[in-house]
């Protein structure tokens, strides 16, 4: 064999068991960000928040804020031509918006799959049964400070039952609407959600 070729192996080799070895330190494979420790800032039932120390490729170190949250599920319920959109006061940015319905469990220890908290969101906030509810694919909300992401479900095939809003979603407004139209919203800042206009695009980009 060449002795390139055996040089070229033995690289590899020592490659990978650098990378194993680098795991057990919480190495960026490409050699980006080191986590050297961390601590826990706060806690609620709802997210934690933590502070790790890392270093950078260039080798200087500093802080790194973490959000940690449970994944949730979005739903987009097409009816037809219609898709059902919910409205609801936002606290943090205190303004109303339109979005798709969504959520996460209130008990994150129960780990149901993605599709059954889709189809409790969708009656929650909606009333709407689903007959069929296709996976169209799973995203990050904002994976900069956060490690939540999201599945997002088409529902179709829609009949209309009792809604069971919780407590803080009393004031929800439910409607439906052309699809030029919710693209509209988007472009006119009706809809200013995030994980929305993504699932919108998907949609889109799905020919359905």
């Amino acid at each position: 064999m060449p002795a390139v070729q055996v040089q070229a192996r033995v690289l590899r080799r020592r490659g990978a068991d650098e990378l194993r070895r680098a795991a057990g330190r919480r190495v960026d494979p490409l050699g980006v960000i080191e986590r050297l420790g961390s601590r826990e800032v706060y806690r609620n039932n709802w997210m934690r928040v933590r502070e790790d120390e890392v270093r950078f490729s260039g080798g200087a170190t500093g802080i790194y804020g973490v959000v940690e949250k449970p994944d949730f599920a979005l739903v987009v319920p097409v009816d037809g031509g219609q898709l059902w959109l919910v409205e609801q006061y936002r606290y943090p940015v205190g303004d109303r918006f339109w979005e798709f319905p969504q959520g996460s469990w209130e008990d994150a220890a129960l780990q149901q799959p993605p599709e059954e908290l889709a189809r409790a969101e969708l009656a929650e906030e909606t009333g709407l049964h689903a007959e069929r509810m296709t996976h169209m694919g799973h995203l990050y909300e904002a994976y900069g400070f956060s490690n939540q992401g999201f599945d997002v479900f088409v529902a179709e095939g829609l009949s209309q039952r009792d809604r069971r809003p919780t407590p803080s979603e009393q004031d929800m407004v439910v409607g439906s609407f052309e699809r030029p139209e919710v693209e509209s919203m988007v472009a006119d800042g009706r809809i200013k959600d995030a994980p929305t206009v993504a699932a919108l695009a998907l949609l889109l980009l799905s020919g359905r």
